[in-house]
């Protein structure tokens, strides 16, 4: 299963408290999946500041980004998994794969009244059956990753595969190169 050494020096929410402290539609989405779940600070919710203050490398850390995109006439949301590590390309691989004729990061009130969860927490578990979730192939290569709960107090610590059994997740490759030239 999960393997991290401070594992045990997190706050780990218990299974049966889990619908108290997260949003019930991600507390719904999660249940029954093998999926750790524990509580943060708020000052350490953000990826970098996470990864300093609980000792888990950047490169375990994944984000969820929604975008708004335009595609055959309308306006549609989509959510992003990628490692805090990597740089997302959005205008190039993400909208290839979308099909998007225009993409954008979805405004900060749009994002969260859409899916329900705190800006800063923002899960591909419990999304709206309607969005696409494309999760970025490196994360797919970890071991084991983080991400946001629903709510800037908490996280998901889980086995990449456990995202794959969402019904609307697509796995493809999303960043570029590490060595790849900042973008003008």
């Amino acid at each position: 299963m999960l393997s991290h050494e401070p594992l045990q020096k997190l706050d780990i929410i218990a299974p049966d408290s889990i619908g108290a402290h997260l949003p019930t539609h991600v507390a719904a989405s999660i249940e029954g999946r093998d999926i750790v779940v524990f509580a943060v600070t708020d000052d350490a919710s953000d990826t970098a500041d996470f990864s300093a203050r609980y000792d888990f490398p950047m490169e375990d850390c994944a984000n969820t980004i929604v975008v708004k995109y335009k595609k055959d006439g309308g306006e549609h949301l989509a959510a992003i998994v990628t490692l805090g590590s990597l740089r997302l390309d959005v205008n190039g691989a993400v909208k290839a794969v979308l099909g998007a004729k225009r993409i954008s990061f979805a405004q900060r009130e749009l994002a969260t009244e859409q899916s329900a969860m705190e800006f800063g927490g923002i899960t591909a578990f419990g999304l709206p059956a309607n969005w696409r979730v494309l999760v970025d192939a490196g994360v797919m290569e970890r071991q084991q990753v983080v991400m946001g709960a629903g709510i800037r107090k908490a996280k998901l610590l889980l086995a990449p595969s456990v995202l794959e059994q969402l019904d609307n997740v697509e796995v493809a490759q999303l960043t570029l190169p590490p060595d790849a030239p900042a973008a003008a």
